[in-house]
């Protein structure tokens, strides 16, 4: 299916957007959607505050206001175990994939270990949970660097506090980190911004020691879970100046948001020049929220998107907090049609959900009659030294180019196999099916009237007879231990009759998951009865940055004091 008319698609350039939701002075982007139905599926337990439900309301809201013609909608494949130990250890990875309700008391020690417990509660499907939530993160940073999109939204993803070796504030895999790690395979520098109430503290920490990637955060600060995110939190060693904190105190409105969001992040990105931007949307910065004491509107929340949208680079939007589900419906709804240029509201259609949004049944959070601890005057100070912090940093680092070569087969003896001749005995040939593999859930065939594509996964990480053999390695501190390899452009494979196939990143061949009607990959879907929905290209080209180690380093430099 041919993609969109280019046409379509506006070229590169800054244009003004006056009212956020109307977004007809926009540029049109083409928008990748990740959603899986099974996401909602999962539950923390009774009284807990994270609710995956709310994504599944959320998409409802999607889908009812017909935002599906203007994007396409994917089901990632669920992240491997392999693909997750890019950042995390393969222990703890191992550990959240055998854990259960059933035999959690043999784990008593892990779960001290890997902080398990109360608020990251051991519940039925965890592991699958993490992988759906990863593998739509990404999935879209995959895309996006093959050039399939300009925009990829994940809302099941943002879990920005999980850390290399434990988990944290509910989250357990970071799927920003894997993300983020991807996109530095074809982008020199990448930029992280956290609009969430609490601070981003597991993406930080994870690039704390490089200047590939800057990591900005707007979030309360003090007596606050998780307790950091000073104003003088600013990195070490090469990442010294390169992590930006802004802490805030109770009360900020829209109109206060904006005067610190706009500035801080236009100069951040003047200054740094990000080849690609990552945005997390954590709606407990939304009035009202039950674990939040900020005083955003959804409007207000939802400017934050449009002004990053329209610096018109490519760009990821993840989810992440927000505890009062009708709430978080609503705004990452009103914010995937930012993403698409559709204005949406302020009466609801009728949904599955449409109890839940009584009395009113409108699309709207609005600011309550909240004081704003924040004056003017503390964040004006808090804006000139992140400001100053920039000043200080090199601003946009250079980073050699190199070619990475095509991944390597399992094979010691495949050039002497005959190209006219599949061999299906071959282990990338091989198709593993996994115990617990996803089955086809209930509206499976309302999603296929509906656009959603089963598409074969675009990520990065093909097996190589290295990786089979290497011993597992040790990892203790939380930063990533190296950072991706530069690519300019990734080689497709070949099968046995010299066509082009793509693979997932096990290297098992798409087009055999295909053969399988109940496999973990689809393709070729039928034909969509409502507007159809382009699916994107396989190919993968773009340029990237060499590979560079995130080691720690001490500086005596004078650090920032924060304001009063």
């Amino acid at each position: 299916m041919s993609r969109r008319d280019d046409s379509e698609i506006s070229a590169s350039g800054s244009s003004t957007l006056h009212v956020p939701g109307q977004m007809t002075a926009e540029p049109k982007k083409r928008v990748a959607y990740f959603y899986d139905q099974n996401i909602g599926n999962y539950h923390y337990g009774p009284g807990h505050p994270m609710k995956p439900h709310r994504i599944r309301m959320c998409h409802s809201l999607v889908m009812n206001y017909g935002l599906y013609n203007k994007m396409e909608i994917y089901r990632a494949r669920p992240g491997s175990k392999k693909e997750m130990t890019a950042f995390h250890t393969d222990e703890y990875i191992d550990f959240l994939s055998r854990v259960s309700p059933d035999n959690m008391e043999s784990y008593a020690k892990e779960q001290v270990k890997f902080n398990v417990g109360d608020d990251c509660p051991i519940f039925e499907g965890l592991f699958e949970y993490c992988q759906l939530s990863a593998g739509g993160s990404m999935e879209g940073a995959a895309r996006l660097n093959n050039g399939s999109c300009d925009i990829a939204v994940n809302w099941a993803g943002g879990l920005h506090h999980a850390k290399k070796t434990e988990a944290s504030g509910f989250c357990y895999v970071n799927d920003i980190v894997l993300s983020i790690l991807e996109l530095l395979r074809y982008h020199p520098r990448v930029l992280y911004i956290d609009i969430d109430i609490h601070h981003g503290d597991g993406v930080e920490e994870a690039f704390y020691t490089t200047d590939r990637v800057m990591t900005v955060s707007f979030h309360k600060h003090g007596e606050y879970f998780p307790g950091t995110g000073e104003v003088r939190d600013v990195g070490v060693g090469n990442g010294k100046y390169y992590a930006v904190n802004f802490p805030l105190r109770d009360g900020i409105d829209d109109t206060t948001y904006k005067s610190i969001f706009e500035p801080v992040i236009q100069h951040v990105v003047d200054w740094y020049k990000p080849g690609a931007i990552v945005l997390q949307c954590g709606a407990d910065s939304l009035s009202g929220d039950k674990l939040g004491c900020f005083n955003l509107s959804m409007k207000g929340h939802a400017n934050c998107v449009a002004f990053v949208k329209k610096l018109n680079l490519p760009l990821l939007i993840l989810g992440g907090g927000g505890y009062t589900m009708r709430n978080v419906a609503r705004a990452w709804c009103y914010e995937t049609g930012v993403a698409v240029g559709q204005e949406v509201g302020p009466d609801m259609p009728f949904n599955d959900y449409y109890e839940y949004f009584g009395p009113d049944y409108k699309l709207d959070v609005k600011p309550s009659n909240m004081d704003n601890a924040n004056s003017m005057e503390y964040l004006e100070k808090i804006k000139q030294q992140v400001f100053e912090n920039l000043a200080r940093s090199k601003g946009a680092p250079s980073v050699q180019m190199q070619p990475v070569p095509r991944d390597l087969d399992l094979s010691d003896d495949e050039d002497q196999d005959d190209p006219e001749k599949r061999v299906p005995q071959r282990l990338w040939d091989k198709r593993v099916v996994p115990e617990n593999e996803f089955e086809d859930s209930e509206d499976e065939e309302s999603n296929s009237l509906h656009g959603v594509r089963y598409t074969s996964s675009v990520r990065h990480g093909r097996a190589t007879k290295a990786d089979a053999t290497a011993p597992s390695r040790s990892r203790t501190r939380g930063t990533v231990d190296t950072l991706p390899e530069a690519a300019t452009r990734l080689q497709p494979g070949k099968n046995g009759n010299g066509k082009t196939e793509s693979t997932t990143s096990e290297g098992t061949p798409a087009a055999d998951a295909a053969e399988e009607k109940d496999g973990d990959v689809v393709m070729d879907a039928a034909k969509p009865a409502s507007p159809p929905v382009s699916s994107a290209s396989s190919s993968t080209h773009s340029l990237g940055a060499s590979q560079v180690p995130a080691t720690a380093g001490s500086d005596q430099d004078t650090e920032m004091t924060e304001g009063p």
